[in-house]
């Protein structure tokens, strides 16, 4: 076997440790304490974990690089330390006092022990890739392979600061991913011809199904204008996913000929068309356009971004609304994901856009200053009022994709294109010539349909795979044959060997003469794009490898993520994403999958997800798992799904009412309302936890139509509830079933689960408890565990069949979603095995109840359980400081920024408070280093209060300094330049860590509202 290190591109995450490393008998005692015989490993790890779990073999023969002690912080040293601060003499007493015993597990998971060696299961998984067999990839559809260029992955990609970065809502340290977004947003804008343009949405058939819904609430969401209608010659996975949105919301969505469709009707809404279409070609909708406009509807439009480099801009011809996929802009295919959507629409619909915008501002010494624009619309404010259930973004993907553009600039797209575009030129030219026709004339761009009778599709597409050459199969007689930027004349070449050996039974060479014919790499006038496109600064500046190394550097160096310090921030879970883990995700054998390649070709990818639902259903106590979900809040939205659809089966299809409590995320309210219910919300008591009393009343109230509760356990306030289990029995017995949000998986892991527990359905954040990493706002995975009567109704998919059940509604393009990225969690589960998981669970509530003792004595602790624990997170309440002398929550996490650190989850689950998780990954001296900085904060806070430091100018008002502030010779400030930039001793020894811009001027941006570059770029600033 090739050794794994010679052929895997090996990322490195760089650690700055406040002190000197523990002694490995420290580690060693740390495990120790943590872990305790495990059953036997039920997958395939079992033959690679024996020689490290033989008790025969003396330890120090044993692997020295397992994972377990790698990814816990404390070291037992410290694990000592910490517990007797809280006053316990174990991790098994603090845990009494903490997880209810009613719920607690009584036996241990299913799953070996964590005595796993990273490159042992590196390499097994290594084993499993190889058995996918990756093709020349034909087939389309919107996922195409392509070449992302080395620099890109070297420095971004492979780069902590990219990749663990948090979604930038602390904007004065985040402006390094806010240029990037910018860029990204220009270039879609640009490129579709269209006014505005968010930060990028989940995937494409995502993006269809969002625009169909902006269209229907533009028209005020009215039962009377409700019909969409969606072109047949749409991709079948994007037309499913707006299949399933659509009935729900009451939408009347009509699949058809967009040729013969009605468009006076006074009850359409909207039209979506393919430009070029699922069949490769490209027609003027200047028409559709017209007879929508001229009866209040608007135009949505499904586009290629490569092919707009050459055609005419949707814009252009009336479109209102343009989306597509930027996965061929260096995103690799993965087996379907992640990859960045694009959206673009008029400014009318701006303030109705789903996702997150990236906007223009000042800070306050009127400098630049980019943040994210009209946040009034996240969920987490707008709940039930939202435009949208989505709250995140494929950022990291977005920013791969902006990159890409900004290193070939609109000239090396545009010649990307015409390759692509000549090539398939060549190709026609040749089966052409063979007598084969296609359904396409001169009208395409890089997809033709080929109508290939008398020969079958079966044969044809047997003879390709001979070739390692997947096609797309259209019909018994009809193929699809798409080209892309990794393809040559060689490919064409064989491509027209195998058509010619299908129909004459020998492969015949074509004459060349015959294929150079009227092969330009030109568009046909009729759809030439005739207007320029990225003409700003930035896209035509960075061509040269070494420009645009120094360009994401000096982008990476605006920003703080996981690399800098902690990222404490309360319900998402910032935690180590190893480096072991991250790996497999660029190996050849997932990174450059099509996501409808043919089963016999997909085996090492069925095989890891096989293993990954099986160790997930384990976990959560469940008896069937979906991968496709590729949010969090898409999961929230695929359980209530299942459940309705289950209750439907009984005949109880009425039920539509969801219990919510007020302290819930956002996204629950948002989720419930697209799958079509009711919310009725409940408050919660003194202590945080759940009205028990009120929810009993509002269940029994409506009995006849509950359908569900959905709740997160631990609870919101960061606390274990100790009657969740009645909780579970009330809404049961009333006929409702149970939702989780499983935003607090963390805490539970191997302690209990929400089987035990008793809720029907959870959906899981893979990029949280499992080590995804939040990419500075995405990608994110959110997997659903189902107890066995929901299982039938798990989403299925139109093309690919997905398990043995029933196909349920289908809520993503691809069958397995986000798949690329599924070896990650693999890798993080099958590393630690049950010892580790549990140990993460313990250590992450050890580290919180630590954080919370040692903060208690100087702010308020909001929220506990009944015997004075927090779960794995818990809230300060920073109210006080507000009427003691004007200080705000926010003023905290920006003073925050000058000792190093990202501030906590502000402002939420309740208002004027800081909501604290430290995970299992940090060590006791990067907590105390955090708690030193809020015990400082907090004795600054004394001095305003006492009149040391007037309210409206002191450091934390003034927060953040940044370089050019403090360097300045104008300095009116009542304390010093070292008080303000350098108000710790760590801050001088590890580097001052230096946020770019003052405090942004939010207000100012609402009223300015700017959204893509201008004709300069501040780069050379």
């Amino acid at each position: 076997m090739r050794a794994v290190a010679s052929r895997r591109l090996a990322g490195c995450v760089c650690a700055r440790a406040a002190k000197l490393p523990p002694s490995s008998q420290h580690r060693r005692i740390a495990v120790q304490h943590f872990s305790s015989a495990a059953s036997s490993p039920s997958t395939s790890t079992s033959s690679s974990s024996s020689s490290s779990s033989d008790v025969s073999v003396p330890s120090f023969l044993r692997p020295s690089d397992t994972f377990l002690r790698r990814h816990i912080g404390p070291d037992g040293t410290e694990v000592a330390d910490m517990l007797k601060v809280l006053g316990v003499s174990s991790i098994e007493e603090l845990i009494e006092q903490t997880v209810p015993a009613s719920i607690r597990r009584k036996d241990k998971l299913n799953l070996h022990e964590a005595t796993q060696s990273e490159t042992v299961m590196s390499t097994l998984l290594d084993k499993i890739a190889r058995q996918n067999v990756v093709h020349k990839s034909f087939i389309g559809m919107g996922y195409h392979h392509n070449i992302l260029p080395p620099v890109i992955k070297r420095c971004l990609v492979t780069n902590p600061t990219w990749y663990t970065a948090y979604t930038p809502y602390q904007a004065e340290i985040s402006q390094g991913r806010l240029e990037s977004l910018l860029n990204y947003q220009t270039m879609v804008v640009e490129l579709t011809g269209m006014e505005i343009a968010n930060a990028s949405l989940l995937d494409e058939a995502t993006a269809g199904a969002e625009a169909m819904t902006m269209v229907f609430r533009s028209t005020g969401a009215k039962p009377t204008k409700n019909v969409f209608l969606v072109s047949d010659r749409t991709h079948p996975q994007i037309i499913e996913v707006m299949k399933t949105r659509a009935e729900p919301i009451g939408m009347k969505l009509i699949v058809g000929d967009h040729h013969d469709f009605n468009f006076s009707k006074q009850s359409v809404c909207g039209a979506l068309v393919q430009y070029p279409d699922t069949t490769g070609t490209l027609e003027d909708f200047r028409g559709v356009a017209d007879a929508l406009h001229a009866h209040g509807a608007q135009l949505v439009v499904s586009s290629d971004p490569l092919a707009l480099t050459l055609a005419t801009p949707p814009g252009e011809f009336g479109a209102d609304v343009v989306f597509g996929t930027t996965q061929r802009f260096g995103v690799p295919m993965g087996f379907g994901g992640p990859h960045a959507a694009f959206f673009a629409t008029r400014k009318e619909n701006m303030r109705r856009m789903p996702g997150r915008i990236i906007g223009i501002s000042i800070d306050e010494r009127g400098d630049r200053a980019l943040r994210m624009a009209l946040q009034t619309r996240e969920q987490h404010i707008r709940k039930d009022k939202a435009t949208s259930n989505v709250c995140t973004s494929q950022a990291l993907l977005a920013n791969i994709a902006a990159m890409y553009a900004i290193y070939h600039g609109p000239e090396g797209l545009k010649d990307i294109a015409r390759r692509v575009h000549g090539l398939a030129q060549r190709f026609q030219r040749g089966i052409e010539s063979m007598g084969y026709t296609t359904i396409n004339g001169e009208n395409f761009f890089d997809t033709l349909t080929v109508d290939i009778a008398p020969v079958s599709t079966d044969v044809m597409v047997e003879i390709m795979r001979s070739r390692q050459m997947n096609i797309r199969s259209m019909g018994p007689t009809m193929v699809g044959v798409a080209f892309d930027e990794t393809h040559t004349v060689a490919d064409v070449d064989t491509l027209l060997e195998g058509f010619a050996l299908a129909r004459y039974g020998q492969p015949v060479k074509v004459d060349p003469s015959e294929l150079s014919k009227n092969v330009t790499g030109e568009m046909p006038a009729a759809f030439a794009r005739k207007s320029s496109f990225m003409t700003q600064q930035i896209f035509n500046l960075i061509q040269t490898e070494t420009e645009m190394m120094r360009y994401m550097k000096y982008l990476e160096n605006k920003d703080l993520a996981l690399n800098t310090s902690m990222i404490s921030l309360g319900s998402c879970t910032m935690k180590l994403n190893p480096a072991s883990s991250m790996e497999p995700i660029l190996w050849n054998e997932f990174a450059n999958m099509h996501p409808f390649s043919p089963p016999e070709q997909t085996k090492g990818y069925r095989q890891m997800i096989f293993e990954l639902s099986k160790y997930l259903c384990t976990i959560t106590g469940f008896d069937a798992v979906s991968l496709q979900p590729n949010s969090g809040a898409t999961g929230e939205y695929t359980g209530l799904l299942a459940i309705r659809k289950y209750q439907e089966s009984i005949g109880e299809g009425h039920r539509d009412v969801c219990i919510i409590p007020k302290s819930a995320h956002g996204t629950n309210p948002a989720s419930a309302v697209m799958a079509g219910m009711r919310i009725k919300a409940i408050d919660s008591d003194k202590q945080g936890n759940v009205d028990v009393a009120q929810l009993e009343a509002v269940a029994k109230e409506h009995s006849e139509d509950l359908s569900a509760l959905m709740v997160t356990y631990p609870s919101t306030h960061g606390v274990f509830e100790e009657e969740i289990v009645r909780i579970c029995q009330i809404v049961h017995d009333n006929g409702g079933q149970v939702y989780m949000d499983g935003a607090n998986m963390n805490a539970q892991l191997g302690l209990t689960s929400p089987g035990i527990i008793g809720a029907d359905v959870c959906h899981l954040n893979l990029h949280k408890t499992f080590a995804i990493p939040h990419g500075g706002g995405g990608p994110g995975v959110g997997p659903i565990g189902v107890r066995k009567h929901l299982a039938p109704f798990l989403p299925g998919h139109c093309i690919v069949p997905v398990g043995t059940v029933e196909r349920g509604p289908q809520v993503t393009g691809a069958p397995w979603g986000s798949a690329m990225i599924l070896p990650i969690s693999w890798m993080f589960i099958a590393m630690l095995g049950a010892q580790g998981l549990k140990a993460s669970a313990e250590m992450a509530i050890l580290n919180a109840n630590y954080m919370m003792t040692r903060l208690k004595p100087h702010f308020n602790i909001k929220f506990a359980g009944a015997k004075g624990r927090c779960a794995h997170e818990f809230i300060l309440d920073v109210e006080p400081f507000k009427k003691s002398c004007g200080i705000v929550e926010e003023d905290v996490a920006k003073r925050l920024m000058d000792y190093g650190f990202h501030a906590p989850t502000m402002s939420w689950p309740v208002p004027s408070a800081l909501m604290i998780e430290p995970t299992e990954s940090e060590n006791q001296a990067e907590l105390d280093r955090f708690c030193d900085a809020m015990i400082m904060i907090r004795e600054e806070i004394g001095k305003i209060e006492s009149g040391e430091w007037p309210q409206d100018n002191n450091p934390i008002k003034n927060a953040p300094h940044t370089q050019k502030e403090v360097c300045s010779s104008d300095w009116n400030r009542p304390y010093s330049r070292e008080v303000g930039a350098f108000p710790a001793p760590w801050v001088h020894m590890r580097g001052k860590f230096w946020p770019t811009v003052g405090r942004v001027n939010n207000p100012f941006g609402e009223k300015n509202l700017v959204c893509s570059c201008g004709d300069v770029s501040d780069y050379s600033n």
